[in-house]
Formats: C-alpha cells, sequence, structure tokens
C-alpha cells in the first residue's frame, strides 16, 4: 500500500531535525573533549636550586637628596646652573636680588646698637642698687633689656635672610630640577627652587610590618626588581633596618633600606621614585627536587600529586615553597610526570 504524500513529507522532515541534533551531539562531544584535553596541564619533576622569598614594595630613593627653598621672598636676579649639571658641594646655584635684603639687615643692625646703648644706660644706672633695686628701676632696667633681646633676634633673622639669598649645593651631585631657569622672576618663600640628587646615594626602601621585618637581617642579600626594568635585575644588601616604627602608619611598620651592592651598575635611566619589588632570600636549597606550586595538592590526608596520569595520586612531603615552584622531599623521582 502506497503511503500519502503528507505522511512521506512528515517523516523525512523528523529524520531531518533527527540528524542535525545527532551532528551537533557529536561535533559539541568532540570539541569539548578535545578542549579538556588541552587543558591537562602537566609538569615534570626537576632538580635545581629552590628558594623560599619574602616579596616586599618599595620605592627608589637617595640619602643625599636635597630640596631647596629661598627662606624669604624675592627676585631671582642669577641662575648659575641647569637641570641635569653636575655641581660641586658648596657651589653657588641660584640667587634673589639682596639689595632690599641688605637694607633690611642694615636697619635692624642699626636698631640693634640703639637698643644694646639703652640697656646698657638702663643697667649702668642700676649698677649699685643690686640690693635696694626699685620696682621702677626694675622695670625700667628688663624693659630695655627686652627690647635689646628683641633687636638682636631681629638682625639674626636679617642676616640669615641675606646669607641665603644665594641657594648652594649642600653636597656633591645633579641638579635634578630647576623650577625657575631664568632671572627676573618673582618667588615666595613656599616655592621650591632646586633640587640635588647624589646618584652615589641611591638606595631602595620597602616597608615590612612586625611580622615580616623578624625575617630580615643587615647584610641579608636582596634582588631588586623594578616596574620599569621588568627583565632587569638589581642586587643589593640589607642596609638599615627600622628599630621603632614609622609614624603615621596603621600597625607596626618598619622601614628597611636596601643599598645596590654595585654602584657602578646604576646608570642614568634609575630614577628617584620608581617603585618595584625586593625579593629577600630566606632560605634556599640546591640541587632539590621541586614542582610548580599549583600541582601540589592537599586534602584532610595530607599533600599529595597526580603522577603518570589524571588522578594518579601519590602522597609527598614538601621542603621550602618559593613563590612559583615547591620542593618535595619524598614521594616523587626525577623525571616524573606530574599532571594538575
Amino acid at each position: 500500500m502506497k503511503l500519502p504524500k503528507i505522511k512521506f513529507k512528515f517523516i523525512k522532515k523528523r529524520i531531518i531535525i533527527f540528524s542535525i541534533i545527532l551532528v551537533a551531539v557529536l561535533a559539541g562531544f568532540f570539541f569539548f573533549g578535545s578542549r579538556s584535553k588541552k587543558e591537562v596541564a602537566t609538569a615534570i619533576v626537576q632538580r635545581g636550586t629552590v628558594k623560599e622569598e619574602l616579596i616586599l614594595t618599595g620605592t627608589v630613593k637617595a640619602e643625599k637628596h636635597a630640596i631647596l627653598s629661598f627662606p624669604t621672598s624675592g627676585k631671582i636676579v642669577w641662575v648659575g646652573v641647569t637641570e641635569g649639571q653636575k655641581v660641586a658641594k658648596g657651589q653657588g646655584l641660584i640667587s634673589l636680588d639682596k639689595t632690599v635684603l641688605n637694607t633690611i639687615y642694615q636697619q635692624s643692625l642699626n636698631s640693634y646698637r640703639n637698643y644694646q646703648a639703652a640697656a646698657e644706660s638702663a643697667l649702668d644706672s642700676v649698677k649699685d642698687h643690686a640690693g635696694d633695686e626699685t620696682f621702677t628701676q626694675k622695670a625700667t632696667r628688663t624693659a630695655a633689656e627686652v627690647a635689646r633681646d628683641n633687636a638682636y633676634d631681629a638682625m639674626l633673622a636679617a642676616k640669615y635672610n641675606l646669607d641665603n639669598a644665594t641657594l648652594l649645593s649642600p653636597f656633591a651631585g645633579i641638579v635634578s630640577s630647576l623650577a625657575f631657569g631664568n632671572p627676573g622672576i618673582n618667588v615666595s618663600l613656599a616655592d621650591t627652587i632646586v633640587e640635588v640628587v647624589d646618584p652615589l646615594s641611591i638606595y631602595f626602601e620597602v616597608d615590612a610590618d612586625q611580622s615580616e621585618v623578624t625575617n630580615i637581617k643587615q647584610k641579608q642579600e636582596v634582588t631588586i626588581i623594578l616596574d620599569s626594568f621588568k627583565d632587569k635585575e638589581f642586587k643589593g644588601v640589607v642596609s638599615f633596618v627600622g628599630l621603632t616604627p614609622k609614624s603615621g602608619e596603621t600597625g607596626a611598620i618598619y622601614k628597611v633600606k636596601v643599598k645596590f651592592s654595585d654602584s657602578k651598575a646604576l646608570d642614568d635611566s634609575l630614577k628617584v621614585g620608581m617603585t618595584g619589588d625586593g625579593r629577600f632570600i630566606l632560605s634556599q636549597k640546591e640541587n632539590a627536587l621541586y614542582v610548580p606550586v599549583k600541582f601540589v595538592n592537599s586534602d584532610k590526608t595530607g599533600k599529595f600529586v597526580n603522577i603518570g596520569r589524571p588522578g594518579g595520586r601519590v602522597s609527598v612531603e614538601t621542603g621550602i615553597e618559593g613563590e612559583e615552584v615547591i620542593e618535595i622531599t619524598k614521594g616523587v623521582k626525577e623525571g616524573d610526570i606530574l599532571y594538575d
């Protein structure tokens, strides 16, 4: 008996839909199957050096870093340096107009001389009355002495402003910043005028909390990796560990200074203010068996790795643990293949 045409079309449509679903299922199976195989990571047990490190973030600073300003306002009349210039200790850098400052000093000196004479006169008037000085005499003498002392202090302040109208380099170094490079500019005492840095005094400073600072000792070796030089390592040694916490910090935070081991290795590209990490070696073992940290698992029964295949559980004992690798002291041998 011949099937009706409409029924044949319905069966054909169901076969097509079933075929599409079957192809999709098979494609998904092969896709996810191959994907899961690719995601199974492996590692080989190797032998070498394992380090336990303490990593602390820090900043490049300089022991000799001077930020200089004038003690008074005025007009710049002389600039003797440029940015990047090497300077000697005591070398003149920049100067204010001294005309007004010198006038103020001379006036304060004259005022002091005047009050000094008045004080001497008051003292002379009571020199024979040490035992019977009247209240009026005492008040007159005291007022004269106070006026003399105030005039003396004013003279010292005026002399200080005059003497420091020219900024001098406090040490040999390099002019790292010059805010005003031309004469004729009026500045105030709040303005930073010039910065001088001695590149040979550059060091790396980190902060360590009370649980970390106990692991840091004088002359301890440190590897410094700066954010600006990801592929370059600088060697250093601990030169100072703070005895008291830093003020203004939450909790007990201690300053640690790291001196660069080879000053000649410091080139012009190393700048004050650069940030990075200091790696402090706490312990180290040579010729040790090690694997990447992520391949060592643990549960309530202890630590284990998967050898030869996923799920090939083998209990292990570990030793020194670094940031990336961990020592295996028992349970594996060199060349074993581990599965994640």
